[in-house]
């Protein structure tokens, strides 16, 4: 290039030109707006460390260094536009410095057809890590996965397995969350909620606040905290049960700043935001050494802070300051090792152009094993050229961010302060710990019910006792004795099944459960098939040999005990086989029912589950509408041949009525027991409480309706002691039915008595007409001796034949009910001498 078209160039930059010195261009582009205006302090430090290094004598003693850069505004569009005139105008430029992660990534995967070098001061994006894609990238600005190994050692600290994240969505909050999940997963901790979004986090942080999420990570820019710790205030994800991890590069008063974009006061984000920890890059050297420099961090952030003129917290870039300025001496320290290389093959370093690789190598290795102190800290690059650096660790603490900790990733070194601060007085849980308990049955209520039914299973045991002591007396045997015996034995059963319907995990282990599932359901099948099927059996043979027409009675009269025996194995056959095909086809096993999580008042990191033990099997809805399908039925049958019976009486089975009681009783009980059990089945007392109830009261009744009064009988009346007493007082049972007969054959003499009065008025006017046609008759003949015989007309008709009969004479049977023209409608069986007398009273 001509020397008189460079001094324009070199005047615009603001050096003048050393004698003797050649000059080393770079380009740079610096975001002085847009998304990140870095640039608004990394300029001036990068001119300060400029005229640092171009002062040494031991640095690049024949170069001088020259900065060409321009305003990329943090926009790839605008960075394409100012890397296009780097590259085509001269001159040549021997390394580029981009700034934010976007353009960085643009003008690296650039740069490599121009062999050049990049070296950023600002670039965070884990992205720009991948060597096979960004091969001659370097970056002062460590990567933001530095973040996640600090976060990793806080979480052991703090001794949290489980995590949730909240992100925006952007390449590098995506890779940075990609790098977390790899090292929480390696060091046994699990992202349990991972949630995204673009613009608005309402919905996020509400899914947050459903799934329990404890330990945040937030990765997010400034303006888009502002709107997630809005809607964590009004979801109230803050608080002594919550802690956020946050990006330490915001500024100090980040959430106080009036944003448009929200509807939370100062006040309100205040509180949403205290106690979060800060993960941030040390960008500023903590201990007060002298730098390569030869400067102290603290003195370059005076001499920086002189030469902006302004508030630095208002200056964009501020933070990332010491990072440029370090870059430029990383670059300097490595063009010097450079140069020194070239010039044993001969080469220089203004030899350098977009074609000679050989330069761009050797610039490479000289950065790639940079190691120097800085006023950052200590300065060295990864493998993929990324920057090692301590990471700084905040609180806020009281609404000011207050130093808890530093640590150093290379030495895997932790410096606590032990002045981090807890809203609860103690780091929270990562979860709520969730405890299961059981919901056991009362033990009160269990106690109670068990005492009754012991006292009914004795009571049964009487009642047996006394059945089969008292067998021989007529009155027993006349009540089918065995049938009762079946009775109380069924009732026993059913009572004993109470004490497995108590039993749960209070008092067996869960190996034990489904034995007694299956103690429950044989216990109450078989109880029920006996004691029911019994008095069923009875009414049944009651109902088919008692109540058909008169002239079968007679066929019938006879009845056959091994039938109604045979009636009730048929029943309990039945529920065995039933029984049996449930138990082998899907048996009762045990269930888990869980209830919605319980807060207890006490503990905020608690949560209790409550759980209920089942006896169930696949297919128990099947099952259980098969079983009270079939027991239903026979309830109702049972109520119905009860209604029938009523009014029957028969030696043969003489306690039916009692019977029928019994079965209306136990039929009430079951039908509405069953389905109110099944409604109350996740309500354990209540439930125990029905069945079990309804279970003692039904066999109480049965057996109290059964055999008390058959006690009370021969007890009272002795009747076991005399069979004679027996006898008469067995026959004093058919007096009911004689006087039903004594009624009905009163009401038909009446019946008798008025047609016999319409008949008798007949036979008047036909006595009248008779004696009208004698009159009539001797009037036409002349008298005769035989005249005297007209007395014995009156009672008699002539005609050829001879004299007619008399007609009516009440004291003949034979003609009274010839007369009665509705003996038929009567029954002839009526038309007897027998019961003359009931004719006239």
């Amino acid at each position: 290039m001509r020397p008189a078209a460079l001094l324009p160039l070199l005047l615009l930059t603001g050096w003048p030109l050393a004698a003797g010195r050649r000059p080393v261009h770079i380009g740079a582009l610096f975001p002085m707006s847009g998304g990140w205006p870095g640039g608004q302090a990394c300029l001036p430090a990068v001119r300060m460390a400029l005229e640092d290094v171009n002062r040494r004598r031991d640095i690049l003693p024949d170069h001088e260094l020259r900065l060409i850069h321009h305003d990329s505004k943090c926009d790839p569009g605008q960075a394409t536009k100012y890397l296009y005139e780097l590259l085509y105008n001269d001159p040549i430029k021997i390394i580029l410095m981009p700034g934010c992660s976007s353009v960085s990534t643009l003008v690296a995967e650039a740069a490599r057809m121009w062999n050049l070098i990049v070296l950023s001061y600002g670039s965070s994006s884990p992205a720009l890590s991948n060597r096979q894609r960004f091969r001659t990238f370097f970056r002062t600005h460590p990567s933001a996965t530095l973040h996640n190994p600090t976060r990793v050692q806080l979480f052991k600290k703090w001794g949290w397995t489980k995590i949730a994240t909240i992100q925006q969505t952007t390449e590098v909050f995506t890779s940075t969350l990609d790098d977390l999940d790899q090292r929480v997963k390696e060091a046994g901790i699990e992202i349990t909620f991972r949630q995204s979004f673009f613009s608005d986090p309402s919905a996020p942080v509400r899914s947050l606040k459903r799934q329990d999420a404890r330990i945040i990570v937030g990765l997010f820019y400034e303006t888009e905290a502002r709107k997630v710790f809005c809607e964590v205030y009004k979801e109230k994800l803050y608080g002594k049960r919550y802690v956020w991890f946050l990006i330490g590069w915001y500024a100090d008063n980040w959430f106080r700043i009036k944003d448009p974009a929200i509807n939370c006061t100062e006040a309100e984000m205040a509180e949403a935001v205290e106690g979060h920890v800060t993960t941030e890059i040390v960008m500023l050297n903590p201990e007060n050494t002298r730098s390569i420099s030869n400067m102290t961090s603290q003195e370059f952030i005076e001499k920086l802070q002189k030469r902006l003129g302004k508030n630095p917290e208002e200056t964009g870039g501020f933070q990332e300051a010491p990072l440029a300025y370090d870059a430029i001496w990383a670059l300097a320290l490595a063009l010097n090792k450079t140069s020194a290389e070239l010039v044993k093959k001969g080469l220089r370093l203004e030899d350098f152009n977009y074609n000679n690789k050989n330069i761009t190598d050797e610039i490479y290795r000289a950065l790639n094993s940079s190691a120097f102190e800085g006023v950052s800290g200590h300065v060295v690059f990864d493998a993929s050229g990324s920057r090692m650096a301590w990471t700084l660790i905040e609180q806020l603490q009281g609404g000011v961010y207050k130093k808890i900790g530093y640590y150093d990733s290379t030495k895997d070194n932790l410096s606590w302060y032990n002045n981090d601060k807890w809203i609860g007085d103690a780091p929270p849980a990562d979860y709520t710990k969730v405890i299961t308990t059981f919901r056991f049955l009362s033990q009160k209520l269990f106690i109670s019910v068990s005492v009754l039914a012991s006292l009914g299973i004795l009571l049964a045991i009487v009642c047996l006792a006394f059945n089969i002591y008292n067998g021989h007396v007529r009155y027993i045997q006349n009540s089918q004795p065995y049938l009762n015996n079946m009775t109380a034995v069924g009732c026993t059963l059913a009572l004993a099944a109470v004490f497995p319907l108590g039993l749960d995990g209070y008092h067996i282990g869960s190996g034990l459960f489904p034995f007694v599932c299956q103690a429950r359901l044989w216990l109450l099948g078989l109880g029920f098939s006996l004691a029911y099927g019994s008095m069923f059996t009875k009414i049944w043979w009651v109902h088919t040999v008692f109540t058909k027409k008169e002239e079968k009675k007679e066929r019938r009269k006879t009845l056959e005990p091994w039938k109604l025996y045979a009636t009730v194995g048929l029943l309990v056959g039945l529920d065995v086989v039933m029984l049996a095909v449930w138990q082998i086809v899907d048996p009762l096993h045990r269930t888990i029912e869980e209830f919605t999580k319980e807060e207890p008042k006490t503990d905020i990191d608690v949560s209790i589950l409550p759980q209920l033990e089942h006896c169930s099997s696949t297919k128990m809805n099947t099952w259980l509408g098969i079983f009270y399908g079939f027991k239903g039925l026979l309830l109702l049958l049972g109520i119905f041949l009860a209604y029938e019976t009523k009014s029957v009486s028969t030696e043969k089975i003489n306690d039916h009525r009692a019977v029928g009681m019994a079965i209306y009783n136990v039929a009430v009980l079951c039908l509405i027991t069953a389905p109110v059990t099944m409604i109350l089945n996740s309500q354990q007392d209540a439930a125990f409480a029905f069945a079990s109830l309804a279970v003692v009261f039904s066999s109480y009744i049965t057996l109290v309706v059964l055999f008390v009064p058959k006690m009370r009988r021969l007890i009272t009346r002795g009747e076991w002691q005399s069979e004679q007493q027996d006898t008469m007082k067995t026959g004093s049972s058919t007096n009911n039915n004689e006087e039903e007969k004594s009624r009905l054959l009163e009401k038909e003499n009446r019946e008798l008595e008025k047609i016999i009065a319409e008949k008798e008025e007949r036979v008047s006017e036909l006595r009248q007409q008779l004696q009208d046609r004698q009159q009539l008759r001797s009037r036409r003949r002349p008298s005769n001796p035989s005249s005297r015989d007209g007395c014995a007309a009156d009672n008699h008709f002539t005609n050829a034949a001879g004299p007619v009969p008399t007609l009516y004479q009440p004291s003949l049977p034979l003609v009274r009910c010839l007369v009665s023209e509705q003996a038929d409608k009567l029954g002839r069986s009526n038309c007897d001498g027998s019961r003359v007398h009931l004719l006239y009273k």
